[in-house]
């Protein structure tokens, strides 16, 4: 039996969350997709039902719970699952990994290597080499050396009625960044490279922080001249954070930065825009996360962004009063009154 040429095998697709599973359909256009679950019920609905998380499943689509039997048959495969379980997930599928792999992840989120002994909590500053992106976890955990990441204003319910979008796929590697556009790009859904990796995760990530004070201002009842100057004023802290965390300006100008940044701080749609609006209504944060099926990065990150910047002594104004607000009690209203009462002279001084 002859083994199957690259165009032939199938991708892989790891994680069955909502956006996991879009990007599995989307897939499916052009390959066999294989789409893991780690709970095998999950992978027996699916098989039975042909659907998940409320999006019918591509005939082109196998669910699967193999995790080494995907490595086997995808020479290219696309991890999303949650920041939180991203090394953990790495660890399962690095032995079955080989240099031939090519990893493009969909995960806007941190991993920390904290010093023994401390967590998130107990942590007083972060510094870059404890706060890793997703693909240098990749990078650590397995000996794939081609990586890159997908981001961009990709809602997932938007892509599952495929209404017109678009997402970048990063990579300093070429033949990812080519491979990623042959797989994902078709008549609804515009492919854009970038080789700035690191800023481009950054872009994914922080834009969260913004989105959930975009939800705070709407659920206060604030209309678009608020939302226009909190989502100025947020790109020009995504700036100044990304730089300290290691990308460069451009990543944050383009799809990736400005057009995931806008999605996201007008889509109910949006878990993170979803926590604001909801604090913003007077319930707890331990009741809205204790209520949503699937994570909202951004107040993780809101935490991990914030003892960054303690560290390297700078002062991003949105992140600063939004931790407050999560983690310390402070009052949406009096939070936004602060932003409001703030000196601030110079708009833009990074160009």
């Amino acid at each position: 039996m002859t083994s199957k040429s690259a165009s032939d095998k199938p991708v892989g697709v790891v994680g069955a969350g909502h956006f996991g599973t879009v990007i599995a359909n989307i897939l499916a256009k052009h390959r066999d997709v294989l789409l893991y679950a780690r709970d095998e019920k999950s992978v027996e609905k699916m098989l039975e039902t042909r659907e998940n998380k409320g999006h019918k499943l591509s005939r082109s689509i196998q669910p699967t719970s193999d995790l080494a039997g995907l490595a086997a048959q995808c020479d290219v495969i696309f991890p999303i699952v949650p920041s939180a379980h991203f090394r953990e997930m790495m660890k399962k599928l690095a032995p079955h990994l080989h240099p031939y792999h090519i990893l493009i992840h969909g995960t806007k989120g941190f991993d920390l290597k904290l010093p023994k002994g401390q967590t998130i909590e107990t942590v007083e500053t972060l510094n870059r080499k404890e706060v890793l992106t997703m693909s240098e976890v990749i990078r650590e955990e397995s000996v794939v050396v081609r990586v890159g990441c997908l981001a961009g204003p990709n809602l997932s319910a938007e892509l599952s009625q495929r209404q017109p979008s678009a997402t970048v796929v990063a990579s300093p590697f070429q033949e990812v960044i080519q491979t990623g556009k042959r797989l994902l790009r078709n008549n609804r859904f515009q492919v854009y490279e970038n080789t700035d990796l690191v800023g481009v995760e950054m872009a994914g990530v922080l834009k969260n922080i913004i989105a959930i004070a975009s939800g705070c201002l709407s659920g206060l009842g604030y209309g678009e001249n608020a939302k226009g100057l909190l989502i100025s004023r947020g790109a020009v802290e995504m700036v100044y954070l990304g730089r300290i965390l290691g990308g460069n300006t451009k990543a944050f100008l383009g799809v990736a930065g400005i057009g995931d940044l806008v999605a996201t701080c007008n889509s109910p749609n949006s878990r993170n825009f979803t926590v604001g609006y909801r604090l913003a209504k007077g319930e707890s944060l331990a009741a809205i996360l204790d209520d949503m099926q699937e994570v909202a990065e951004g107040v993780n990150t809101v935490r991990i962004v914030k003892k960054c910047a303690d560290y390297y002594k700078a002062r991003p104004l949105i992140t600063d009063t939004l931790y407050k607000v999560l983690f310390e009690g402070m009052a949406v209203q009096d939070a936004l009154d602060y932003l409001m009462r703030y000196p601030l002279n110079v708009e833009i001084d990074f160009v």
